[in-house]
Order: structure tokens, then sequence, then C-alpha cells
């Protein structure tokens, strides 16, 4: 469908070119006898009805569609390219330049800090200190850290897509925690059977959002303007644990990775029908689009490997193995999509990825149990949170 409304869109414009061709000169206007023909309006996309508040969907068929690469908005486009990457044993963030692979500096931030997070205005970088039950803010500016905030049990952390809220993945509190986007103030605590809430992603519209639930096994589905748990269910796999939720380029589907399961879930978002699991390696866990929304990679931490997933061919085309193994975990993509960063959870290590080739870059020692690592800046007009969900 997709491919026919480019073809009518181009068949509208080399009408309408014609049309106007035909008015240029004397030697090429029409005969008078001939009638004219009115150009066919090319047929408007249907505006997507998004959760109010939300900035516009740029395209219906697209929810990476901001995304492409070096496209950054003019708040983050002067701020130093970085990787930040969150020590959880070692409570330090090292910063890494990824021009020459080196650690250039190590903040101290508080206990177990599990994800560095863009904040809905991309102002901001937010690290999660889950045991140390404070988010410490990094101005991605100067790389400098401020006066840490108390937020209790801060797991993860993502943004509605109206900036309304932040919306605080409190594991352990068995909470979905919505709060004030800047001072972190509570607004509304939403109690959750499901155990281990952790990752989540939200629908073209903005009007749901899909979370993970580790300890548990379970999916969750929830209105993001009624701040309520509209749908849960159990993943058909014993001992199931899934990871990160990444939605599909034309809004229909959701991944969810299952380190447990060794692949993805596929489901229908608006019906959130019974899931399709689909292998891909040990220990699947983190899941990136590609800046040019053809693609995905997998993460595969218990065989040290990165599946490619195609989305349209709906199948796995390669896959990645680092040399030398490694557990890759989280991450993120540069902003010219030219390298996919990971975390060595397991091998105090950070991994540098060809997206082209799959040829490792660069492998960058760091702190203990390096994990939810944030590539900064990144194109798009505003985060919904985790390690960099861009639209």
């Amino acid at each position: 469908m997709h491919r026919l409304v480019k073809q009518t869109l181009a068949a509208g414009v080399v009408l309408v070119a014609l049309t106007a061709c035909g008015t240029e000169t004397r030697d090429h206007a029409a005969p008078e006898h001939t009638a004219t023909r009115a150009a066919v309006p090319a047929p408007k996309k249907k505006p997507v009805q998004g959760l109010p508040g939300m900035p516009p969907v740029l395209d219906p068929h697209d929810v990476y569609a901001a995304d492409r690469p070096g496209r950054l908005s003019p708040v983050v486009k002067d701020f130093p390219s970085r990787v930040y990457v969150p020590n959880t044993e070692s409570d330090t963030v090292s910063v890494i330049d990824p021009k020459t692979y080196r650690v250039i500096e190590t903040i101290h931030v508080g206990r177990q800090p599990q994800h560095v997070v863009p904040s809905w205005d991309m102002k901001t970088l937010w690290v999660n200190n889950d045991r140390g039950n404070t988010l410490t803010p990094i101005d991605p500016r100067t790389g400098k850290a401020g006066k840490p905030v108390d937020v209790h049990d801060p797991y993860n952390l993502y943004f509605t897509p109206n900036g309304k809220y932040a919306v605080v993945m409190a594991s352990l509190d068995r909470e979905l925690v919505f709060r004030d986007p800047h001072t972190m103030e509570r607004k509304k605590t939403v109690p959750v059977t499901c155990y281990g809430v952790n990752h989540a992603d939200f629908s073209l519209d903005g009007r749901y959002f899909i979370v993970s639930c580790e300890f548990s096994g379970e999916l969750l589905k929830v209105d993001t303007e009624q701040m309520k748990v509209v749908g849960q269910q159990k993943l058909p796999f014993r001992g199931a644990m899934p990871q990160d939720v990444k939605v599909s380029p034309d809004g229909k589907r959701f991944y969810v990775a299952d380190m447990m399961a060794d692949g993805m879930w596929v489901l229908d978002g608006a019906t959130f029908g019974k899931p399709k699991l689909i292998p891909t390696g040990k220990g699947t866990h983190g899941l990136y689009v590609s800046r040019d929304s053809r693609e995905m990679y997998v993460s595969n931490r218990g065989e040290g490997t990165i599946s490619v997933w195609d989305f349209a061919q709906d199948r796995v085309t390669r896959k990645w193995r680092l040399p030398n193994g490694g557990s890759p975990d989280m991450g993120g993509v540069s902003a010219d999509g030219k390298v996919l960063w990971l975390s060595g959870r397991y091998n105090a290590e950070v991994y540098a990825i060809d997206t082209r080739t799959g040829e490792q870059l660069a492998r960058i020692k760091v702190g203990s149990g390096p994990h939810g690592l944030a590539v900064y800046p990144q194109p798009g007009r505003y985060s919904l949170g985790h390690t960099g969900i861009f639209r």
C-alpha cells in the first residue's frame, strides 16, 4: 500500500509538470481544438489523530521519519557527540569520545545506575540510579552532572509523547509513576500486578504504550492519557523474561526482546492479541532501529551476536558475531547511522559496530556492569526516553 501511494503521488507530480510545460512555448502548445485536461490532485495523507498536545506525526507510514541521519534538532545541534555509559557495579558513568574511541571522563553518580535517558525536551540526560533512589541530571552541552533528584526505584524512565509526564518504571515497587518531566514531582502512581516493569514503547498516535514485565513474563498495555492499564497478558513461554520493546515503522506491530525465549515476540498493538515468537539468538536483549527505518539491530547478549531484522522482508537477514565473544546489551545508533554502540554487560566494555558490514570498530574498557548507554545527541524532535527513542 505504501508503494502504491508513492506511485500515485509520483504520477500526479508528472502530470502537473507535463501540463505546465505544455504552455511554455508556441511550438509545444496544445492545438486549439484539443480539450485541456485538469491535473488530478494527489491524494492527501490522512492526518493521525495523536495524543492531545503531542507534536504532529510526520509520516503515518513511518514512526521514525524524524530520525534520519544527521537531522539534529536546533536544541542539540551544538552538543558535543558523546557516548554515556552507566556502570551499574561501579556507580559511575563513563563518557566516550566516539571519534577517538576513548573514555575522556568518569562521572560519579548514585548507587546502581541502570540507564542514561534523554529528557523529552532533549536538554538533559537523566542517569537512573536505581538502588540509590535518585536521578542524576547531566548537561549534555558541558558534560557536567547536576544535583541528584530524589526518585524512588527509578529502574528506567520514559516520557509521554506530549511531554506532559515522565514515566518512571519502578521495577521492584511494582508501579508506573507519572511525574513532572522537569522537577520529577510525583503526579500519579499506577500500581501493577506484574513484576519487574522495565521497558516500553509508544504507539504511532501516542495514545497507548506497551510495557514489558521482566520477572513475571508479562506485557501491559497502558492508556497514555488516562494513565491506566487497559490490557495485560502472560507470554506463552515458560520462564519468559521480556526486555526491550520497539514499535515497527508502520506503527502496527510491537517487537519485544526476550532473553530466555532467545528471540523477539511480535504482536499487533491495536488488538494486543497473542504474540508470535521469532528466534534471533541466545539472550535477546536490545532493539535498535536503523536511521532509514528499514532494519532493526537485535543484540543477543548470551552468544555475543547482533541479528539484523529486515522489516519489509519480515525476517533476520544477517547475523554479526563479535570477535572473541562478548555480552552485547543495550545502546543506540550514532547520529549518522553508521555505528551501533552497545554495552558489554558482563565484560566491562563497550562495542562500536559498523552498521554496513557488522565489523567491530572498537572495544573500549569501561567500569563494571555497563548497561543502558546513550549515544548523544541523536536526530529527532523529542525524546520518549530509555536510551534514546526519538520521534
